[in-house]
């Protein structure tokens, strides 16, 4: 016999014609929390089973049967089930994902749902490497402004499906594209900016001079030696009755120029006429054609031909540009080879007369012996390297006579943008990073004549 809450294992009946049932088992304890601590082993009796106690009910001869019970520790509710994780995608959806994961284009999910799968996947894994590196080269840190060649590229196409009817002599072209680059940073800056200190570098002498002024001074400076182009061909003088009398000077010119009244108008006041003076002077010589070539333009104690005036204009222009353009923090660019060369040229067939005016001064050796007119005498091979680069053979005893290579006694080795910055007189000849082979002297006197080339 068991106890009355016992099931011994057979099968039990509901009732009268009801087929018999498995009743449901129950729960393990360790399901619902802890486990309780065990009650103390009933004592048994030999005699049989009579005294077992099956743990519900005590027997009914046992003492402690009146003996009330502790109550019972409530079942604990039964955790909320984890979800269940989500499969992953197939192959080719992950596959498909690869694109837009190397663009870091994808969610976080499907962020992980790739890289999980590239460590199982050695082709996907390869994919997506190409793809990182193909991205990189789809990126590059460029700034988001035009080139400033854009607009030389875009008339280059058009003039070569249609030329112009009048076009732009090959020696205006430099001072065109120039004057153009310049235009274009004007256009992006603010009044703030116009305002900002420019230092003008030059060199006079032994010595470097700086002058400090502003974005509008510097633009007042070169519309008052543009003028002297301007005169030169029949247009009107910016400085009109404030022109200085006798010969021009380009220092004199300027610093007439901002104490008129036109030099202290408003901070963009000398934007708008220096634009229209530079269109005048290109579309006058574009009407001019090749007629005013040679045409001579003064600038103080020496005379340029025109050709060569429109030169001079374009490597101030971009000098002074770049002045502007460290002055504001934003990037500039060189010119164009064919231009930079151009020059390069003109700064180098201006050496012998720049030594024969520093003789006249003092600041040079005098020639090592006396030649004839025409004579080559002792020659300087310059080599310029890079964009606009060249060799150049400078005559160092005679401004009228021609270098040959049979005569060179120095060699300089330069690069493009340090001649011109020498020219310019923004660096000093003593540091100009030169290779130097020959007459020590022949190549201190030509690196402070190049020098000597710069003026405000």
């Amino acid at each position: 016999m068991n106890g009355p809450d016992q099931w011994d294992g057979r099968e039990v009946s509901g009732g009268p014609g009801e087929r018999p049932r498995i009743p449901a088992p129950r729960a393990a304890p360790e399901d619902r929390g802890p486990l309780p601590d065990l009650p103390p082993a009933p004592v048994t009796d030999p005699a049989g089973d009579a005294g077992a106690w099956d743990g519900d009910s005590p027997p009914h001869d046992d003492p402690r049967a009146d003996t009330p019970r502790e109550p019972e520790a409530e079942p604990l509710t039964d955790p909320a089930p984890a979800p269940a994780p989500t499969p992953a995608p197939p192959h080719r959806v992950l596959k498909s994902l690869l694109g837009a994961w190397a663009l870091s284009a994808c969610s976080a999910e499907e962020t992980a749902a790739v890289e999980e799968h590239l460590t199982d996947c050695a082709s996907c894994a390869d994919e997506a490497l190409r793809l990182r590196d193909a991205v990189g080269l789809l990126h590059p840190a460029d700034s988001l402004d035009l080139d400033p060649l854009l607009r030389s590229r875009v008339l280059e196409g058009c003039l070569g499906r249609r030329p112009a009817r009048i076009p732009v002599p090959d020696w205006a072209a430099p001072y065109d594209a120039e004057t153009a680059k310049l235009d274009a940073l004007l256009r992006d800056m603010g009044e703030a900016e116009w305002r900002a200190p420019v230092r003008l570098r030059w060199f006079e002498g032994e010595r470097p001079v700086e002058r400090e002024t502003t974005v509008a001074g510097v633009m007042g400076h070169l519309m008052a030696v543009d003028g002297l182009v301007a005169t030169a061909l029949g247009l009107p003088d910016p400085l009109g009755t404030a022109a200085p009398p006798g010969a021009p000077n380009p220092l004199i010119r300027t610093e007439t120029f901002w104490r008129s009244p036109d030099g202290e108008l408003g901070p963009t006041g000398a934007h708008g006429p220096w634009r229209d003076q530079s269109y005048s002077l290109i579309r006058q010589v574009s009407f001019a054609g090749g007629k005013v070539a040679e045409l001579a333009v003064p600038y103080g104690d020496f005379r340029l031909p025109l050709r060569d005036a429109f030169l001079d204009r374009a490597f101030e222009c971009w000098v002074h540009a770049g002045d502007i353009a460290e002055a504001v923090d934003y990037p500039y660019e060189a010119p164009a080879a064919a231009h930079l060369h151009r020059m390069v040229d003109l700064a180098a067939r201006l050496l012998p007369s720049a030594l024969a005016d520093r003789r006249r001064a003092g600041l040079a050796a005098p020639p090592q012996r006396l030649v004839e007119a025409g004579a080559p005498g002792r020659t300087l091979h310059l080599e310029v390297e890079g964009n606009g680069g060249g060799h150049w053979y400078i005559a160092l005893d005679s401004p009228a006579a021609l270098g040959t290579p049979d005569h060179t006694v120095a060699h300089i080795a330069l690069d493009s943008a340090e001649f011109c910055q020498l020219a310019a007189g923004h660096i000093l000849p003593e540091e100009a990073a030169a290779g130097q082979h020959g007459e020590r002297d022949a190549i201190r006197e030509v690196l402070f004549a190049t020098a000597s080339l710069s003026r405000l």
